[in-house]
């Protein structure tokens, strides 16, 4: 075992006999790898690194991978060393050099460790001879010129090993990066300022690749429409990539595709090597009986050198080896959002698809939450199970999108088949029809036929569907080489890639096709837009055994399936029970979610808005829901997932039970590569099918409550009036409406946003009070309300939202139709004490008890209710007083907060508001003579 003082030991060792011999390890032919066995193996050895694999693990489980040293075009092909923990989690790479080579000012080899650990997403890399040792942030880009120094963070020769032992051991030993001493160093010493990630940095490639491309092909290809040119340029960068990787992975002749811009038609040199690809691979994305665009096409031979050229080292800063099918889906991800379009004069431009640019964008999920959702679900289905049952389990993604979740899937199976075989990679007997090869990987024939039992997929977009077999196919590759290829075709005659045309599909997963009941003669272009997709048909075997095991994804969140507007809403009203209001698309996908799974023991896990927990729109989906499923748990991921302002949740579904409880998790504190855990639980609560933030459903106890809280009370119409605000019947709200005061004729206004609890904050608005002006200005009326309802004191309430949220006014000011306002008519009693009650929670339970219509499409206030709402009037007392205390010192503190500027003290004065708030309802619960259990209720 080694401890810290025998690797200081060991190191000094080494570092002695380096001084003693310094001049002949210097000279040139004290080669690398004499260095690697001389020095640097044993420094990493003292680290407690397994360096020589003496725990005999399989290769796929060594902690430290020596990879091979091909040298092409003067750039070395992988790094020597791959430091890895966890079954195979890459942490940092090592390139060694000889100690001739001066590390402190050479470019080249800097160039090289930055590029492996930028494409591969690591945050940090080494390059030492011994005599060196610098460490580089790979967060950067790197680019050829730069100098040896840009994105060093530190640099030490071996005469400051032993100075700066500790700092070595903490950081690198492996005792201390199992302790997480490495992520520390990470954090504390990466500068993240003007990073270009590699995923970013791909998508502004094939952007630029993708619009040159489309150019020459309009110029040269006039035939061709603009669908036809998305499709093939899609195809040509897709085939390209592909066997670029290939190349980089060893499966493929490093410079295949530089040969192919040698000399001649440059194309048609590329369109040959397709060929040959088809031949070897049967991946589908050579298909050229599929495409009967590509063998025809004309490309400039300029823009093929210059992709082509880009994709090679020094060119390059890509080292596709090391570049994950997880880097290249987020890239996707993006690129899938956006479509090429033509103009008259056959240039080319990108833009947003119009539903990305309604959604604000497209938002890639991180991979820790598709880790932990396929987890929560692959992960709890396959558990105890044999390889054989588990060949039975059907994976789906309605809206797979670049394929991320299904990336994510097939990993975590391939993994789990790995480990079960090879007993987690340790030396064990072998067990009957071990599908793995000496290395300790799996066999191409077993990834193949994991990916065809498990893993499928829809997307409405047909490039989406080609990019996720694109992504597969390259997961089911990774591991191959030429040699085992080579073998694949001689001894079995067998292509190496399947054919994933019956597993991931091109259709609209929420329109089936009865859409064309009744209707066939549709406007033109209206199929194409729709897709009508029979699940039951394009996956027949899977539902003659009862649907899918599993459905996991990140559904589209806003706007409509198609465009084909009032036809849409009409099949949607007929075919999704859960459908009321304006829907959102998400909330479509989890009723179709539940329809495509097995009746029994099938799970379903989406991310998607929280907004479906509470809005009124979506009672019908909460009831069905909880009366049909079980609910296991609901993560609460806020807006820091995807930066974007929609809160966000994850929730898992089972199906076979009805929902007893529910585990709620926090989730937003959480970074990425950090998977959810459980000890982010808020707590476990009983839930039942009205408690589930369904608006309207009383049960008995509420009712009697609510009884209660009526009691010895008098209505607000007998004590005050009610009046709605200012309305402008007509077009011309931009006259009435102003931000300055033209004339006399304008008055102060209030608007819904300028309503806070216990705080107005008038934001500008005026309001001209001249019928006659208003009406020359095209409005057809205005509907003003007596000069008395707004010259007094008043108390004015946002009609919208689901908990009352009101403030006094005392400037007498005019407020618009989106509030209510409620004047005293009895001078008795203060304004004050009937806001408390109005704010209180009392106040919100009695409102989600009885206000809400439900037809409301959007949480409503109803005046019908605020007219009847029971105050409970008392005589001049001590607790009367105290409330109205209470009160005014809120709103004084409201208004400090206005007046501050440092966020502490505006925290400090918030917290005391709490206090105070919460003061209030402990002085209304005693009002109404609540007691512990009936505030339980009312708080729950």
């Amino acid at each position: 075992m080694i401890n810290k003082e025998t690797a200081y030991k060991k190191i000094s060792e080494l570092v002695e006999r380096f001084e003693e011999q310094y001049t002949s390890y210097k000279k040139l032919e004290y080669n690398e790898t004499l260095t690697r066995r001389d020095f640097i193996d044993p420094f990493f050895k003292a680290l407690g690194w397994d360096i020589d694999n003496e725990q005999g693990y399989a290769e796929a489980y060594r902690e430290v991978i020596h990879e091979d040293r091909i040298k092409v075009g003067g750039a070395t092909k992988a790094p020597d060393y791959s430091f890895r923990v966890g079954g195979g989690k890459r942490l940092f790479f090592v390139e060694a050099k000889k100690p001739s080579v001066v590390i402190k000012d050479d470019i080249l080899p800097a160039y090289q460790v930055r590029r492996y650990g930028w494409s591969a997403k690591l945050s940090i890399s080494i390059i030492t001879d011994f005599e060196e040792f610098a460490i580089y942030d790979c967060t950067k880009k790197p680019i050829p010129t730069d100098k040896a120094s840009v994105a060093r963070v530190k640099y030490i020769t071996f005469r400051e090993y032993l100075k700066e032992f500790d700092f070595i051991w903490d950081t690198f030993s492996k005792e201390r990066v199992l302790q997480g001493s490495f992520d520390k160093f990470i954090l504390s010493t990466a500068n993240k300022k003007g990073t270009a990630t590699v995923d970013k940095e791909f998508l502004q490639s094939l952007d630029s690749w993708r619009t040159y491309l489309a150019t020459s092909i309009s110029w040269n290809n006039k035939d061709l429409d603009e669908d036809e040119i998305n499709f093939v340029v899609q195809q040509t960068i897709d085939r390209i990539i592909f066997l670029r990787i290939a190349e980089d992975r060893s499966v493929e002749q490093y410079g295949n595709l530089q040969q192919a811009i040698k000399q001649g038609n440059f194309y048609q040199n590329l369109f040959h090597q397709f060929q040959q690809a088809d031949d070897k691979y049967n991946s589908g994305l050579f298909d050229f009986k599929k495409d009967k665009i590509s063998k025809s096409l004309s490309i400039d031979n300029k823009v093929l050198k210059t992709i082509i050229n880009e994709l090679y080292y020094p060119e390059s800063p890509y080292e596709f080896s090391v570049l994950s099918v997880e880097i290249l889906g987020s890239a996707y991800e993006q690129f899938l959002g956006k479509v090429i379009r033509i103009d008259k004069a056959h240039r080319a431009y990108i833009e947003e698809k119009p539903e990305v640019r309604k959604a604000g964008g497209v938002y890639y999920t991180p991979q820790y939450v598709v880790d932990y959702i396929v987890q929560n679900t692959v992960g709890k289905l396959i558990n105890g199970k044999t390889p054989k049952e588990i060949s039975n389990i059907k994976i789906v993604d309605p809206a797979c999108g670049s394929g991320s979740f299904l990336i994510g899937a097939y990993q975590y199976l391939l993994d789990w088949h790995k480990n079960y075989y090879s007993d987690n990679g340790k030396p064990s007997k072998v067990k009957k029809d071990n599908p793995l090869t000496p290395e300790g990987n799996l066999t191409t024939g077993e990834k193949k036929r994991i990916l065809l039992n498990n893993i499928f997929g829809v997307d409405i977009d047909v490039n989406a569907v080609e990019v996720t077999k694109l992504s597969l196919l390259l997961k089911c590759m990774e591991g191959e080489t030429q040699a085992s290829i080579s073998h694949q075709l001689k001894m079995f005659n067998e292509r190496v890639l399947p054919t994933l045309d019956s597993n991931i599909k091109d259709g609209n997963s929420l329109v089936e096709t009865n859409f064309y009941d009744g209707q066939l003669d549709f406007e033109p272009q209206l199929e194409k837009r729709v897709k009508p997709f029979s699940w039951k048909n394009k996956f027949e075997d899977i539902f003659k055994q009862g649907g899918f095991d599993v459905v996991i994804g990140n559904p589209p969140y806003v706007g409509r399936s198609t465009s084909f507007e009032e036809l849409e809403k009409e099949y949607v009203k007929t075919n999704f029970t859960t459908s009321e209001g304006k829907y959102e698309l998400y909330q479509l996908f989890i009723e179709k979610s539940t329809k495509i799974v097995k009746p029994k023991g099938a799970f379903i896990s989406l991310i998607t808005p929280q907004t479906w927990l509470s809005i009124i729109q979506a009672t019908k989906l909460r009831k069905y829901l909880l009366s049909n499923f079980a609910f296991d748990e609901i993560v609460f991921l806020g807006k820091d997932v995807f930066h974007a302002a929609v809160d966000t949740i994850i929730f898992l579904l089972k199906t076979g039970k009805v929902t007893t409880q529910i585990n709620f998790i926090e989730g937003n504190t959480l970074i990425e590569n950090k998977t959810l855990s459980n000890d982010k639980v808020i707590g476990i609560e009983s839930i039942s099918k009205t408690d589930f933030i369904i608006p309207i459903t009383l049960d008995n106890t509420s009712s009697a409550l609510i009884t209660k809280l009526g009691k010895d009370c008098v209505s607000l119409d007998n004590i005050g009036n009610w009046s709605d605000g200012v309305k402008i019947v007509g077009k011309a709200k931009d006259f009435p409406f102003q931000k300055t005061k033209v004339d006399e004729s304008f008055f102060p206004m209030y608007s819904g946003g300028d309503i806070q609890r216990y705080k107005l904050s008038w934001s500008g608005l005026y309001c001209c009070r001249d019928k006659q002006k208003i009406i020359k200005h095209n409005a057809t009326d205005i509907r003003l309300r007596d000069e008395d309802v707004f010259n007094k004191p008043k108390i004015i309430i946002r009609k919208t939202g689901n908990k009352i949220i009101a403030s006094i006014d005392e400037k007498k000011y005019y407020y618009e139709q989106s509030l209510f306002s409620f004047s005293l008519n009895n001078d008795s009693i203060d304004l004050k004490f009937i806001l408390a009650i109005l704010n209180s929670r009392v106040g919100n339970y009695l409102l989600k008890g009885n206000s809400f219509s439900k037809k409301d499409t959007f949480p409503q206030i109803r005046l019908h209710w605020l007219k009847e709402f029971p105050i409970k009037l008392v005589s001049e007392n001590s607790l009367k007083n105290k409330i109205i205390e209470l009160v005014e010192s809120i709103q004084n503190l409201k208004k400090e907060i206005d007046k501050e500027k440092l966020q502490t003290k505006i925290e400090q004065i918030k917290s005391k508001t709490d206090y105070l708030e919460e003061k209030v309802n402990e002085a209304i619960y005693k009002l109404y003579n609540l007691t512990e259990d009936e505030i339980k209720i009312v708080e729950g």
